[in-house]
């Protein structure tokens, strides 16, 4: 049995039923939030003292917490588009798999879920049509977001993020074909954090990265 996984597993199911975010559920607990998050994704080996705080922010005892621990998982009960970090929207299938390779080089390992065109992205982000299995609390923390989409264009995307209180504070990098593409000054306007220029190679992605001090949320190598 994948304890760690398992654990994480009945913890979120007892927040979400609990209607509870994970930035709830950390402040409760008193731990930090991408604490709450690794173990939800079975990334943390959680000492007895945490599982406690844990327990008691969620308000359950240890017996109910662990009854779940113990239940036999569903088949397949997290899904490719669920746990995501990090959400890629780009169309171009050969630019989509040079930044999954900048990611790796960084050693970046973490969910990774792409889109190809605006309307998926906007689907998937407010859990609506193909994505309509997907809760309104498993946002990504992170989105990797081409300016120039089929369907629903990477600007409206960015708009109707910024204005949703849903996903106005998930950080989002533009990539973009040219430095001094006319619609940066629109994206920095409406919050974006910083942009890449296309095709992201391993340097400029990891430039950004540094820059925004989003190792906390990337930099997650898998366990040894």
């Amino acid at each position: 049995m994948d304890i760690e996984k398992n654990f994480g597993l009945a913890v979120r199911k007892w927040r979400e039923k609990l209607r509870l975010s994970q930035d709830d559920l950390a402040k409760r607990a008193g731990l930090h939030r991408t604490y709450i998050c690794d173990v939800e994704r079975g990334a943390r080996n959680v000492s007895l003292k945490n599982v406690q705080k844990i327990s008691d922010a969620l308000g359950i005892s240890l017996m109910t917490l662990f009854a779940d621990l113990t239940a036999k998982p569903a088949g397949n009960s997290i899904r490719p588009d669920e746990l995501v970090d990090i959400l890629l929207v780009e169309d171009s299938g050969n630019d989509a798999t040079l930044t999954m390779e900048a990611m790796k080089s960084w050693n970046i390992s973490n969910r990774t879920f792409v889109v190809h065109d605006g309307v998926a992205a906007l689907n998937f982000l407010f859990c609506a049509a193909e994505f309509s299995h997907r809760l309104p609390n498993d946002q990504p923390q992170i989105v990797l977001l081409d300016l120039h989409l089929p369907k629903v264009d990477g600007l409206e995307v960015l708009r109707r993020m910024k204005a949703d209180p849903r996903t106005n504070s998930i950080p989002v990098v533009v990539l973009t074909g040219s430095k001094h593409d006319r619609d940066i000054a629109e994206c920095k306007r409406l919050g974006v954090k910083d942009y890449i220029a296309k095709p992201v190679d391993f340097q400029s992605f990891s430039e950004v990265s540094l820059r925004l001090n989003l190792q906390w949320v990337l930099f997650k190598p898998l366990a040894p």
